[in-house]
């Protein structure tokens, strides 16, 4: 990542994207894809352009949603709408777009119409999910249901995506590269449902973020639904003011939110619907036909995941 090339001009266009690829994170949906790969075939430098493809697009992804979310902070460090300015953090998330399509684009003639077609479906996924998850910041009736299906959208399809095209790119069968997708599909929901746990109950210093920022943008989390779900009518009532309320200190309300989710038993409710998640996925990785000693690596990384506390 940190060897590419950006040659073109000017610059201050290509800056804020080198500053984004340079932050870290934890490199998963690459890491899937040569994984994907890696279960059949042992050369996998031969697709790690396809690979840094994706890790760019989702960096151009989180770039937007910062600025949408006027997030300060990713992964401990400014974002780059306030690094830079907006202008700089649209120009160069839609520089990092295409960027992230001359990456991918670079794999085997033959097999390109196969892994442009699938990332470029899932690449309309995540901003279908986007859009919901927008609407559903001003929507008090979001379902259970509807929520997995947005992060479902929103996270899951690219991971699933990575595996699938890794698959793909190695020739693998297509029952086996439709199984690989249905277990990241089933990991991607249970990172997510992670992520909105750790936003409430993970370490700044570890997450990167901060802590208790859905609850002040009442953001419809499984757990924030599930939450008026189970609250009885004093708990809700309480939920609901500081839902409804608009002059309030920070932390009194992300406190008071997380009380009650504490109250409510949310903690466990997110922890079993996790786990839910991890044995469905196990299930899928079951049905792809190689020896389990050879699908073991990939398992245990999805455990990693699962036990991530970032």
């Amino acid at each position: 990542m940190a060897a590419l090339p950006y040659e073109r001009t000017p610059q201050g266009l290509y800056e804020p994207v080198k500053y984004v690829l340079s932050l870290g994170g934890k490199r998963i949906r690459p890491v899937l894809m040569l994984m994907g790969y890696n279960l059949y075939r042992e050369d996998i430098d031969r697709i790690m352009m396809p690979a840094l493809g994706l890790e760019t697009y989702h960096n151009y992804t989180l770039l937007h949603d910062d600025l949408m979310d006027r997030a300060d902070v990713r992964r401990g460090h400014p974002t780059v709408h306030k690094k830079w300015n907006e202008n700089a953090a649209i120009l160069s998330g839609d520089s990092m777009l295409v960027l992230a399509y001359q990456r991918m684009q670079q794999c085997e003639a033959t097999l390109m119409p196969q892994v442009m077609s699938m990332f470029t479906e899932t690449a309309l996924e995540i901003g279908e999910g986007q859009q919901y998850d927008i609407e559903f910041e001003t929507r008090n009736d979001v379902t259970e249901e509807e929520y997995i299906e947005m992060i479902r959208l929103k996270t899951s399809v690219l991971l699933a995506c990575a595996l699938k095209i890794g698959a793909i790119l190695a020739g693998a069968p297509a029952s086996d590269a439709d199984a690989l997708y249905d277990f990241g599909e089933k990991v991607g929901l249970a990172f997510q449902l992670q992520d909105d746990y750790l936003d409430v109950y993970g370490d700044f210093k570890v997450f990167g973020k901060r802590i208790g920022g859905d609850i002040l943008c009442n953001k419809k989390t499984y757990m924030l639904i599930n939450a008026q779900l189970r609250a009885n009518a004093e708990q809700r009532a309480e939920l609901e003011r500081w839902l409804s309320a608009t002059d309030y200190d920070e932390e009194e309300k992300i406190q008071a939110v997380t009380r009650l989710y504490d109250e409510i038993g949310i903690p466990k409710v997110a922890r079993d619907k996790i786990e839910y998640y991890y044995m469905q996925a196990e299930k899928s990785l079951a049905r792809v036909a190689l020896p389990d000693e050879r699908k073991s690596l990939l398992w245990e990384y999805a455990c990693q995941m699962l036990n991530r506390q970032s």
